[in-house]
């Protein structure tokens, strides 16, 4: 465990000109007296190391020290060959970057380790693409300018279609999301936190004033947000229902994301359960379940479905 750690602080040291001891301890999970021993030892193995004291100081190694040694384990050099399908680097123009990335890492991996990273990228593929995947896709969509407004920090001015009408947008851009083969763009639109799909972007334009966020949030934090608020049941309409025992499982299936709670057995051949939809003719898909789902609150939405199920009537009863 300590070589794991010694090693682990050499990396870090690596990539940043000065960490605190107190960041090591925070990132290492000990305490910062073990940190203090840990640089001790690096420093006593020849690790050119030192530590600054005051309130700007830090852990810091030689300009120009470079170590070319890995530290990889058997497990963490097959996981970063666990690869997802190419689209998603394409997408970002770094398809052949990663190709290039992983041929120098299969290099430098010890020898042993060099067949199981291999054939685990000939044995496991992640794709997060959609069954059934639709072709919606725009003509004027470019990936790359959303790219450049994130790391540039910049405003963007979109065109984005919403239903049939396309609208027009000032955004402040957090980041760029991949769900499920889908690229999505995070951004506050008037303070707000909203999420855009890329191949609705019609057309985008960078603005010349700074992105402007709100303090104490950052993309991982406005991603959990949306998407808290997008799997969590609706804040509206609330109805009950009863199910058949036998179509329980196709029922939690198909509602999963309108049920705040379990549904609870009734008798032998019913249950009950509370669904949640944002409006009245949401409720509509219930009749996909047939006379399997019987709706017995609110008389409003008992009537919803009598009124579809009427129409149905008149269409399909002179059969």
């Amino acid at each position: 465990m300590r070589a794991d750690r010694l090693l682990s602080i050499l990396l870090l040291l690596q990539t940043r000109e000065r960490v605190t001891h107190v960041e090591l301890a925070e990132h290492l999970e000990v305490s910062v007296r073990t940190v203090y021993r840990d640089v001790e030892a690096l420093s006593a193995a020849g690790v050119p190391v030192w530590t600054e004291r005051g309130r700007s100081g830090g852990v810091r190694l030689l300009p120009g020290y470079r170590t070319d040694v890995t530290g990889l384990t058997s497990d963490e050099s097959r996981a970063l060959f666990v690869l997802a399908t190419e689209g998603a680097h394409d997408a970002l123009g770094l398809g052949d970057a990663m190709r290039s990335a992983l041929r120098k890492v299969m290099a430098a991996l010890p020898a042993p380790y060099r067949g199981d990273a291999e054939r685990t990228s000939r044995r496991i593929l992640v794709d997060p693409a959609r069954w059934m995947r639709g072709t919606e896709t725009s003509d004027d969509w470019d990936l790359g300018v959303l790219q450049h407004a994130v790391f540039t920090d910049r405003r963007l001015l979109l065109t984005y279609r919403s239903g049939d009408v396309p609208r027009t947008y000032a955004v402040d851009p957090y980041g760029l999301v991949s769900k499920a083969g889908v690229w999505y763009l995070v951004a506050d639109r008037d303070g707000e936190p909203r999420l855009f799909r890329a191949d609705r972007v019609q057309s985008a334009t960078l603005l010349d004033e700074p992105v402007h966020r709100r303090s104490g949030q950052d993309l991982a934090s406005v991603w959990t947000a949306l998407r808290t608020r997008f799997e969590g049941p609706p804040a509206g309409l609330r109805v009950q229902c009863r199910i058949r025992h036998d179509q329980l499982t196709v029922f939690q299936r198909l509602f999963a994301r309108n049920l705040p709670s379990a549904p609870t057995s009734l008798d032998t051949e019913w249950c009950s359960a509370e669904l949640a939809f944002e409006e009245l003719a949401d409720i509509r898909g219930l009749l996909a379940m047939g006379g399997s789902v019987e709706v017995t609150a609110p008389p409003e939405a008992v009537a919803e479905l009598a009124a579809v199920t009427a129409e149905l009537n008149k269409i399909y009863g002179r059969a």
